[in-house]
C-alpha cells in the first residue's frame, strides 16, 4: 500500500487509505451514480473490477468499477474505450466519486 505524505491526497470514505492525488484532477465537472465526481489521470491503492459496456451520459462507454485494495468500497469506474471521437480522452482515465473519497491532511 502507498501511504503519502506532503502531497494533497484524497482517501477511501470508508478505511482511509490513499486512491488519489489532488494535483491528478482533470475536470470536477463530472456526475457519478451517487452525484458529483471528478475525473482523474491517475489513481492508487485500487483494484478495478470486469470490464463492461455502460451507457453513460455521454454516450456508450466501456468501464470497469473501481474498489478500494484495503476495504473493497466501489469509489467509482475506469474507463477502458470510449464509442464516440470526442469521448476519447477519457480512455484510461478514472472517475472517483466526491461522496466516497475524502480529503486527507489538508
Amino acid at each position: 500500500m502507498v501511504d503519502l505524505v506532503g502531497p494533497r491526497v484524497y482517501s477511501c470514505c470508508h478505511c482511509r487509505n490513499h486512491v488519489c492525488l489532488h494535483d491528478d484532477i482533470i475536470s470536477k465537472a463530472f456526475q457519478g451514480r451517487y452525484g458529483r465526481a471528478f475525473l482523474y489521470s491517475h489513481a492508487m491503492n485500487i483494484a478495478v473490477g470486469p470490464k463492461e459496456d455502460r451507457q453513460l451520459m455521454t454516450g456508450l462507454h466501456t468501464v470497469a468499477d473501481i474498489y478500494c485494495r484495503d476495504c473493497r468500497e466501489v469509489l467509482g469506474w475506469k474507463y477502458e474505450r470510449a464509442y464516440e471521437e470526442s469521448q476519447r480522452y477519457k480512455e484510461g482515465k478514472f472517475i472517483f466519486e466526491k461522496a466516497k473519497i475524502v480529503k486527507e491532511n489538508w
